[in-house]
């Protein structure tokens, strides 16, 4: 479910305005935080092997770079919104 939730905040930010974009790409970057640290207590706990949790990690961690160039860009040009 969140990760179904995190894709809907991707979208929608995606054909909004400039200035409205911004509080969705922040739930979108909160809720897939959540997602990574559930993929953590997974790992954790033995109910992930590290294999998994390696390609896994990989492909989270480009997409959280991708998620906050997008806010560090949106912000720089609109400060007033920080």
């Amino acid at each position: 479910m969140l990760f179904v939730e995190v894709m809907e905040m991707v979208s929608a930010a995606a054909f909004l305005a400039k200035q409205e974009k911004l509080p969705y790409l922040r739930t979108a970057i909160r809720k897939f935080d959540t997602i990574k640290l559930l993929l953590l207590i997974l790992w954790e706990s033995k109910s992930l092997d590290n294999k998994k949790y390696a390609a896994l990690s990989l492909q989270c961690d480009e997409i959280g770079k991708m998620l906050g160039g997008w806010q560090g860009q949106l912000t720089k040009q609109n400060p007033t919104h920080s």
